[in-house]
């Protein structure tokens, strides 16, 4: 089993844009949406569709990912539950650690949103001046709330 461990925060600035690439588009849905499973459909700029399953809550979670046909994507959207996600997500290093800034769109936008995958639950980060308010516990702020409650006030 995979398992993936991340934080995520809203931020206090713009200071990222100048560590960051270019970004890639990012297009996701979701087909199941519960407290303990999320099943997500995700398709990336130029590297195809993928399926998501997460089990679990929390900053913890189990993770499996899957390659699938770009058209087996555009089929399973007829089936999602909730908005379709758009946003641009752009890469910053920090130490030996990856910072991924996602800039939503759409009925999203404005909100940007920071999220680093750690190696292990309890691996220190010195986080830099632009990272604000941490929601890696705010339910909220996950892909499938948003996907299915739009953006928080």
């Amino acid at each position: 089993m995979g398992i993936e461990i991340e934080r995520k925060f809203l931020l206090n600035g713009d200071g990222w844009r100048q560590e960051a690439d270019e970004g890639t588009r990012i297009r996701q849905f979701y087909l199941a949406v519960r407290e303990d499973l999320t099943v997500r459909v995700r398709l990336r700029e130029g590297r195809g569709a993928m399926m998501t399953v997460k089990t679990g809550a929390g900053h913890a979670r189990g993770e499996y990912e899957y390659p699938i046909p770009e058209a087996d994507a555009a089929e399973l959207e007829a089936a999602r539950v909730g908005l379709v996600v758009s946003k641009r997500r752009h890469l910053v290093p920090l130490g030996d650690l990856t910072i991924e800034v996602d800039v939503f769109e759409g009925a999203l936008a404005p909100l940007v949103m920071a999220e680093i995958e750690l190696p292990a639950l309890h691996h220190p980060v010195a986080l830099p001046d632009w990272i604000g308010r941490e929601v890696t516990r705010d339910p909220r702020y996950t892909n499938a709330a948003l996907a299915l409650n739009g953006r928080p006030d």
